[in-house]
């Protein structure tokens, strides 16, 4: 049988089960106590497998550990979890909370709260969800119609039909959700306490429901935004993790892969990344001496740098040594499903960049395929969006990022394609070619009340651009925005992007051949 590691993600390797009960030790253990935690993931998962219950292997399992570079390999009982009572070493679990409710909401609480409910020993079993309260009314179509039932007799609050029926009709209706998952109309309530926050919801809100908990939330919580989209305000471009990261005083990572949400929500197999680079002093401060909501005393406070590589402004409290640290193996227990796989890395830039940069691409990719152009068409937008966002990320955030995101992680390129293929944005723009009609319209009709990130973010990139005077080098993200604002037809973006000779910069190597001579070979980028 072979298993797999909560560390896989850095390792990439699977290790076989010896057929004895032990195995050597050949490196130190790490100065944390990971090793005493019983492995939230450990075994390979086939995307078939049922997810409704928790694994339980029947015998001894490998894991391999990381902590500050060094690998460790060890062996942990089956029985393990059973045997340390609860959580071993540390005194308290991670509460999670997901701010946001949509289809794409709904689709990460539904992991997260699987994944709570499949570790108890790192995590409280009950999910707070915060919804925006609206009225909703059970379809009779619907398979929790029943005319007797108070739900169906008229207009309804939405948390009250997801928390009764486990579903939500509105915006992932057809959905099983957990039943651990409690969806909260009240915001200040749902992340009352909570250690994980994943912020999930349109990116123009974001700034508004930050400055309602800002003050309210533990002062050591810890953030993982699945927001698509850039921050871009008088003192520059941001990304959105940093953004609540500054609001909140937290440390905040990212989220971000080739996902639509409702076949993630079908469980149909995906990958995604999470961009998460642990804050240096969480778990290894003393617990305050107050209640973990009351107060900021006793904490430990710490300075850590920002994607710009610079000391950040924000002053993080240390995360307590009662609870498990939120590293990487922690992180990709919560969100690594059988049908959902999940790469943790630690280039919040380049996941961020690739989850707001693909929305201004995929219009102009569902522009060419409305046109009728083909599939050669839409390629070509895909390679010139996918050279601007790395161009972009190693001009913009060039002190951390790194370029290779964009080529190997699902928020990269695969997230690309995928956008470009069938993801909203896309849609949106095609049927308003095809309907000959304004984005807007379509986004009205086709999208159930949410609204389209590319659109805005489009408008948001270029703002910025052309404050600094640099409209010319990103053709593409350019002829997105001036076609939004009827400046420019769809029909004028080819010529538009098209590289001219003076954008071309050919850089020359020196290349041995197998025969041994010597070959020049030229580079170009825009």
């Amino acid at each position: 049988m072979w298993v797999l590691s909560p560390a896989r993600l850095l390792s990439r390797r699977t290790c076989p089960l010896p057929s004895r009960t032990t195995v050597p030790v050949t490196l130190p253990r790490p100065q944390t106590l990971h090793h005493l935690l019983p492995p939230p993931l450990s075994r390979e998962f086939s995307p078939c497998l049922s997810t409704s219950t928790a694994y339980n292997p029947r015998g001894p399992v490998a894991v391999r550990y990381f902590s500050h570079s060094r690998f460790q390999s060890s062996i942990i009982p089956a029985n393990t979890e059973a045997t340390m009572g609860s959580l071993g070493p540390y005194q308290r679990k991670h509460k999670v909370t997901v701010v946001g409710s949509g289809n794409w909401g709904c689709a990460i609480a539904k992991i997260v709260a699987e994944n709570a409910a499949s570790n108890p020993a790192i995590f409280e079993e009950k999910v707070e969800m915060w919804v925006f309260e609206e009225k909703v009314e059970i379809a009779k179509t619907s398979r929790h119609y029943d005319p007797s039932s108070p739900l169906c007799q008229g207009p309804q609050n939405l948390t009250d039909v997801i928390n009764q029926t486990h579903e939500n009709i509105k915006y992932l209706p057809g959905i099983t959700l957990p039943s651990n998952l409690h969806a909260n109309p009240s915001l200040v309530d749902a992340v009352k306490d909570s250690t994980i926050l994943v912020f999930n919801l349109p990116h123009q809100f974001i700034i508004k429901t930050c400055e309602q908990i800002k003050g309210k939330i533990l002062p050591y919580a810890r953030g993982i935004s699945c927001i698509k989209g850039v921050d871009v305000n008088e003192e520059g471009i941001h990304l959105f993790s940093e953004t609540i990261g500054k609001i909140l005083g937290i440390y905040c990572g990212a989220l971000s892969g080739a996902n639509i949400a409702s076949e993630v929500a079908l469980e149909k197999w995906s990958e995604s990344s999470i961009a998460y680079d642990p804050p240096h002093m969480d778990s290894k401060a003393p617990s305050p001496n107050r209640s973990p909501s009351a107060s900021t005393e006793n904490l430990v406070q710490f300075e850590h740098k920002d994607v710009s590589g610079q000391l950040s402004r924000v002053k993080l409290q240390a995360l307590p040594s009662d609870y498990p640290p939120v590293d990487h193996a922690v992180l990709k227990s919560l969100f690594h499903r059988p049908y959902f796989h999940i790469r943790v890395v630690s280039d919040v830039a380049g996941v961020s960049l690739g989850g707001a940069l693909k929305n201004v691409v995929a219009l102009a990719a569902g522009w060419v395929d409305g046109m009728g152009w083909g599939d050669n068409a839409k390629a070509a937008i895909m390679r010139v969006g996918l050279l601007e966002m790395v161009k972009f990320g190693e001009k913009f955030f060039g002190a951390t990022i790194n370029t290779r995101t964009f080529t190997e992680e699902s928020a990269g390129v695969a997230d690309l394609i995928t956008s470009c293929s069938g993801g909203r944005n896309f849609r949106c723009a095609k049927l308003s070619v095809e309907r000959k009609q304004p984005i807007e319209k379509v986004e009205e009709t086709e999208l159930n009340g949410q609204k389209l990130q590319g659109t805005l973010t489009a408008v948001e990139v270029n703002n910025f651009l052309k404050k600094q005077g640099l409209e010319e080098e990103f053709p593409l993200l350019t002829a997105v925005y001036r076609v939004l604002e009827g400046s420019m037809s769809v029909e004028d973006i080819p010529s538009y992007i098209e590289r001219k000779p003076e954008s071309i910069s050919y850089v020359e190597t020196g290349r041995v051949t197998s025969s041994g001579t010597s070959q020049a070979v030229l580079s170009a980028r825009l």
